[in-house]
């Protein structure tokens, strides 16, 4: 019942057969071979950009750091969400890589950002002069860290504010495949067509090994980006390896049909939450679960093999806490049915 991370889980086998594949014989370095020429083609024939650059990296929080570092000068500002990754899990690293910008958090319900919200929090940093810093850049995560999504129409909207406060808006997409399955949207029109100017796009978590990339849909914003990653330490020498992953993973709608899968799963074990009668904090719309239980309740599922992480969340006490459940790709009905016995057996 491996329900900690959907990092936990393995490469699919369709990923690992590209990787073997683009091991055979010599390739050019540092992303002059063919596969990433391919890969870059392809990413932008999904997201319906032809002018797109496509930078490939390793790593989630590399991507975001760039890409925000590249939007958002070192006396500038990023607007995100209190509960956001680059807020709480990327160790300051888009404050570092952008040479000392400031993070403004942004409170909203179930991790998503509202217009009223983001009007409300640029009203606090007025733009006057030199000593209010720039207001540059605002950064929403779909799906968001609760699992949850923005829509096409919601990005839009926040698009509208961003333009008109002359920032950038980027979409942290770590589980964004997630997201294009749960909503039905065409990939354009979650991003630039609804007014996003740059994307992390993560396949890490989606039955890749080491895979992201950072997509600017303006050219103009990417130039010198080149550097900045070389800069970071974030271009691979053999970076084959990164195209073929993003090539196997996007053929076929591969990156959907695994994404489809961990949001079923999601579904079906939030039934299986809601027919024990535990506490769900969030309406469940990806592939991510947050249950206020008993602690004697998690203690026993712990020990009959769950893995799952605690989320502490202020309406938790002394007896009831609250713990992630994420799911993946490769997640089975097996575990499922393995923690609706393992709960049912709690005596408590």
């Amino acid at each position: 019942m491996n329900f900690g991370s959907d990092n936990a889980s393995g490469v699919h086998p369709r990923i690992m057969a590209a990787l073997a594949a683009a091991n055979e014989g010599h390739a050019s370095s540092y992303g002059r071979d063919d596969l990433t020429a391919r890969a870059a083609a392809r990413v932008r024939e999904v997201f319906d950009a032809p002018g797109a650059e496509v930078f490939l990296l390793g790593t989630g929080t590399g991507a975001n750091a760039l890409a925000l570092a590249q939007l958002c000068p070192p006396w500038g500002r990023i607007f995100c969400h209190r509960t956001a990754h680059i807020e709480t899990s990327e160790s300051g690293a888009p404050a570092f890589m952008a040479g000392g910008a400031q993070l403004a958090l942004i409170d909203g319900a179930d991790g998503r950002i509202s217009p009223q919200a983001l009007r409300a929090r640029l009203f606090d940093y007025p733009q006057v002069d030199e000593h209010d810093g720039r207001n540059a850049v605002l950064s929403v995560t779909n799906a968001t860290e609760w699992g949850t999504l923005y829509s096409p129409a919601d990005v839009a909207e926040l698009a509208g504010i961003v333009r008109g406060a002359g920032m950038a808006l980027h979409v942290d997409g770590a589980r964004f495949a997630n997201a294009v399955a749960a909503t039905g949207a065409a990939p354009a029109d979650l991003t630039h067509c609804a007014g996003a100017d740059a994307l992390s796009l993560g396949g890490t978590k989606n039955g890749c090994m080491a895979l992201e990339a950072v997509v600017f849909f303006d050219p103009a914003r990417a130039r010198d980006f080149a550097f900045r990653r070389m800069r970071a330490g974030h271009l691979w020498s053999k970076h084959r390896f990164l195209a073929a992953q993003m090539i196997a993973w996007l053929d076929g709608e591969l990156w959907l049909q695994l994404a489809r899968h961990g949001n079923a799963m999601a579904a079906e074990l939030a039934a299986i939450v809601d027919r024990a009668g535990l506490e769900r904090l969030q309406p469940v719309e990806a592939n991510e679960l947050f249950v206020r239980a008993p602690r004697a309740l998690v203690a026993h599922l712990r020990a009959r093999g769950l893995r799952a992480a605690d989320w502490p969340d202020a309406g938790d006490d002394a007896h009831r806490g609250t713990i992630r459940l994420v799911t993946s790709w490769a997640t089975t009905g097996e575990e499922l049915r393995a923690f609706e016995e393992a709960v049912q057996s709690f005596a408590g």
